[in-house]
């Protein structure tokens, strides 16, 4: 796997300052005992209140110095990746934040951090502090073992408490809330694939269709394997396991947790899948999704829940400083706006015949539909070969639709045409053309000329599009082409759009269209789109010859 570091000695120390250079303000300091003291802590902290210190290994980002400011985090102690902090750097961020108010120390259940934080939390109170302990154990995915994990539920407790000490709770009170609060959290996490540390070879042990239930956020192994299928159908296995362990009387708020490089659209995927769960029964709040206490590049996520009640409620809505925190919001189905109608003409475009206008499309059309495969040949030497389908395409709609168009009116049979090819060709072509064709319509219903209108549509087309003459586009024929129709006549127009179209072949570097992303030695042939102009206005011209 590849990562950017610069050595991996230096990497949670310079990721630290990273974030002190970021916030924007002064509010954050860290401690100078680096390397070996990595203590991020509020520069402002009033030590009259009851300072909440939490930490670990890093990897876990924002987790944990992310949440440190005003509302939550005193202070962060901060290990290497995945490694608990020593028993020195844990004293000393006690030492830097404690008042005669007291400390609260947040630790999550592994064995490390218990031992290290347990023995700074001993030496602290032979220094005459008052600390306090908690310890969150959340993670149900082994049921049975003795000592449960401390995973993302974690989180509950960093806000509950440091709401608590900012409204000047003491001690004994906010040490109590904590301990309720953390018996009171189920976490569950899934994963696609393990996390991989920088500077240390990697092995993912999932194979290509497998995920990982119930995996810590160390890249531990999960509980079980589980084949990857739909998000649906992964959340429901997660829902149903977190439902047994919750009362379905009470309320929760639900922690949304990406553990590190779900994409933001899948992990959208995923609250809706849990939020239309049976599982949202009992959620009142929710946070996230987002990163939140990651495991480095997991591709995975977890979901936690607290019970609520009126106290937790309200801490878990309070504002905080931390921007890494994601505040609780209620859940809310999505609301609906009804979609405006077209106004005017457009709204009601009654089929109506022209036998002219009718010969004169069904004319274009045919002929665009019968060179197909030259315009793909043509495209295939400068583009990915599908000119001649895409253009075809519109051409079947249009015919196929020609019995429904308002023909005896000519703005609205262009508009009809517009709305016709934005919705059947596909592609920037379609938009342009369409772009081309509705300016054209509006131009004409205010009174232009036919001609003047189509230069019309032809400037909001170049406008939107960028291209213009000699860029080697449709532009190089339709400009030419409509200049002439405005002077001259239909049959003028054919003659100057085959010379435009022509004339790209002599082009050495296409400036806009797909072209201009491959070199000159792919070029010199004609453009397609100037070609299918060029066929356009000649099946044009030869449909009113014969009229």
């Amino acid at each position: 796997m590849k990562h950017f570091f610069n050595r991996r000695e230096t990497i949670v120390t310079e990721a630290l300052d990273g974030l002190l250079r970021t916030i924007g303000s002064g509010d954050l300091a860290r401690l100078d005992g680096y390397p070996e003291i990595k203590v991020v802590l509020r520069a402002d902290w009033d030590r009259t209140k009851v300072s909440v210190v939490s930490g670990g290994g890093a990897g876990h980002e924002p987790s944990h110095a992310g949440f440190v400011g005003k509302g939550m985090l005193t202070a962060a102690v901060s290990g290497e990746i995945f490694a608990s902090p020593s028993v020195e750097a844990v004293l000393a961020g006690i030492r830097a934040v404690t008042g005669p108010a007291g400390c609260l120390l947040i630790v999550k259940n592994y064995t490390g951090d218990r031992l290290n934080f347990g023995l700074a939390a001993e030496k602290a109170r032979a220094e005459g502090l008052r600390v306090e302990m908690v310890i969150v154990a959340d993670d149900i995915a082994l049921p049975d073992i003795a000592q449960p994990r401390g995973v993302a539920g974690t989180l509950f407790v960093h806000k509950i408490a440091g709401h608590l000490s900012e409204a000047g709770r003491d001690l004994s009170e906010i040490a109590s809330a904590a301990r309720a609060a953390a018996k009171d959290i189920v976490s569950l996490g899934m994963s696609l694939s393990s996390c991989s540390i920088p500077g240390q070879p990697h092995e993912d042990r999932f194979g290509e269709n497998d995920g990982e239930l119930g995996l810590g956020i160390h890249g531990e192994p999960g509980v079980e394997r589980i084949a990857v299928q739909s998000a649906d159908r992964l959340v429901a296995v997660m829902a149903e396991r977190l439902a047994t362990r919750l009362d379905p009387s009470a309320s929760h708020a639900l922690l949304i947790n990406n553990l590190g490089s779900v994409p933001p659209l899948e992990m959208s995927v995923v609250a809706n899948a849990v939020l239309a769960s049976p599982l949202a029964r009992t959620v009142k709040l929710t946070l996230g999704p987002g990163p939140l206490m990651t495991a480095l590049n997991m591709n995975g996520f977890s979901l936690s829940l607290i019970r609520l009640d009126a106290a937790r409620e309200a801490a878990l809505l309070a504002p905080v400083g931390p921007h890494a925190w994601t505040p609780a919001k209620p859940v809310a189905a999505p609301a609906l706006v009804p979609m405006a109608k077209p106004a005017g003409e457009a709204a009601a475009r009654k089929p109506s015949q022209d036998a002219n206008a009718r010969r004169l499309i069904a004319s274009v059309c045919e002929r665009l539909i019968a060179i197909e495969a030259g315009l793909n040949n043509l495209d295939a030497k400068a583009g990915d070969g599908d000119t001649g389908s895409t253009v075809a395409t519109g051409a079947r709609s249009v015919l196929e639709r020609l019995d429904g168009l308002p023909l005896a009116d000519a703005s609205a049979t262009l508009g009809a045409i517009g709305d016709i090819l934005s919705s059947s060709m596909g592609g920037s072509s379609g938009v342009l053309l369409s772009i081309f064709f509705t300016a054209a319509s509006q131009a004409l219903a205010g009174g232009a000329t036919i001609s003047k209108a189509l230069l019309a549509g032809l400037e909001r087309m170049t406008f939107y599009g960028g291209a213009g003459i000699g860029d080697r586009t449709m532009v190089d024929a339709l400009e030419p082409a409509l200049k002439a129709l405005d002077a001259n006549g239909l049959e003028e127009a054919a003659t100057a759009a085959l010379h435009g179209a022509d004339a790209t072949a002599a082009m050495e570097k296409a400036k806009a269209g797909r072209s201009a992303y491959v070199g000159t030695r792919l070029l010199g042939v004609v453009d397609p789109g100037a070609h299918a102009v060029a066929e356009a206005f000649a099946a044009a011209a030869a449909q009113h010859a014969t009229a």
